[in-house]
């Protein structure tokens, strides 16, 4: 059974609501996975041990949570290179946040990641409970 980590960085609780559907995703497929608040990320080691990492952050102001930038450092020197990934986050206006994650994971952490980076409104509407959960199944898919 693999081991995925889900990273959430939030200001209402909307992207950890959506980090907890890919996580049922990942689980409805079999596998294990942990859902954290990015301050409970502490070191790279933290990281570790984990068979694919998907990292979230609400869009701020055209930007990730500063939690991530933090998160994305550590992320660095944690290894990751050939693991599977995700992005993803909620946003009001613009979302850029999972795009700027993801690609950070894609193309310095050398990480192989789901086909886009998952961008919601809410979890709630227009199939973002569905989208969130087959996110979560993609992961899986990259597990090998």
């Amino acid at each position: 059974m693999a081991k995925v980590l889900i990273v959430c960085a939030t200001r209402t609780g909307e992207t950890m609501d959506i980090g907890n559907l890919i996580a049922e995703g990942v689980r409805i497929s079999g596998h294990e996975a942990q859902v954290v608040k990015f301050n409970e990320i502490k070191k790279e080691s933290d990281l570790e041990g984990f068979d694919g990492v998907v990292l979230g952050s609400a869009t701020y102001h055209g930007d990730m949570i500063q939690g991530m930038k933090t998160i994305l450092f550590l992320a660095e020197k944690a290894n990751l290179e050939g693991k599977a990934g995700g992005a993803f986050g909620a946003f009001g206006w613009s979302g850029e946040a999972p795009d700027r994650i993801y690609d950070t994971m894609k193309n310095i952490f050398k990480m192989n990641m789901v086909g886009n980076p998952l961008r919601l409104k809410s979890a709630s509407i227009q199939g973002g409970i569905k989208m969130a959960q087959d996110y979560g199944r993609e992961i899986v898919a990259k597990l090998g």
